[in-house]
């Protein structure tokens, strides 16, 4: 049963995820994204930060040591000295006062010897460990310059696709109809042309019954011109006014 829930869980998770991630807009993704690679840049070079601190308190420490190793030593070497011009002097008090304070002196360099070489080893370890903070505080600023340019080109991307994305809708559009009761321009442009091809014909129609009459009109003013020209010549023969041409007395008889 616990299976069960666990993988319908993961199921529900998944789901969610991938409906968010459809909805979600890519250009406040691209900013969550960047956000979070400075802020984990930021988290990094703190921590760095603390090793390379850590390695220079030692770098300190030790020099201090080695400043104290030193004088403890000059200490040591003029106690002896001392002790020996006591003892040369016949002062046996005093010979043994310098030879104890030369003992305690010598204890105490014992254990800053014992310091100074574990401050030795704190320091080569945080050194190295300064040395890799250092190296991958370089390496994740590298990242993030590529991250932040990658950032840029994605953008530039994402508006070509989102231009893209409108123009396919709008080129979409062109062939499909808006409403119920709005036209597609496909059958606009149907109906433009066959209002147009109807209009050229009935154009063309009008213009020939103008071109007929036109010609009737030449033709009976070419026969007036004609019967003129013959009353003319009747006259000029002495026909008179009266006189039928042949073909019209040969159809009387």
């Amino acid at each position: 049963m616990f299976k069960l829930v666990k993988r319908w869980w993961k199921y529900l998770t998944a789901k969610l995820t991938g409906s968010f991630n459809e909805r979600a807009d890519p250009k406040v993704q691209l900013e969550q994204a960047i956000t979070e690679a400075q802020t984990q840049h930021k988290r990094l070079k703190e921590q760095a930060t603390n090793v390379i601190a850590g390695q220079k308190r030692a770098e300190i420490q030790l020099n201090g040591k080695m400043a104290e190793l030193e004088k403890l030593n000059a200490n040591a070497r003029q106690a002896l000295i001392m002790a020996s011009d006591a003892q040369k002097a016949g002062n046996a008090d005093k010979a043994t006062q310098y030879t104890a304070a030369a003992e305690t002196i010598a204890n105490q360099l014992i254990q800053v010897e014992k310091d100074v070489a574990s401050l030795k080893d704190m320091v080569l370890q945080t050194t190295e460990a300064a040395d890799q903070a250092k190296a991958a505080v370089g390496q994740n600023s590298r990242l993030l310059q590529q991250k932040i340019a990658e950032k840029s080109k994605l953008l530039s991307q994402l508006e070509q696709a989102k231009m893209q994305e409108e123009m396919n809708a709008a080129m979409t559009s062109l062939n499909e109809s808006v409403g119920d009761d709005v036209p597609t321009l496909g059958e606009v442009k149907e109906k433009i042309e066959a209002r147009y091809a109807k209009a050229k014909a009935s154009s063309e129609l009008t213009e020939a019954s103008v071109e007929s009459r036109v010609r009737e009109v030449e033709a009976a003013t070419t026969n007036i011109e004609a019967q003129g020209r013959l009353s003319q010549l009747r006259s000029e023969l002495g026909l008179g006014a009266g006189a039928q041409p042949a073909g019209e007395i040969d159809d009387q008889t």
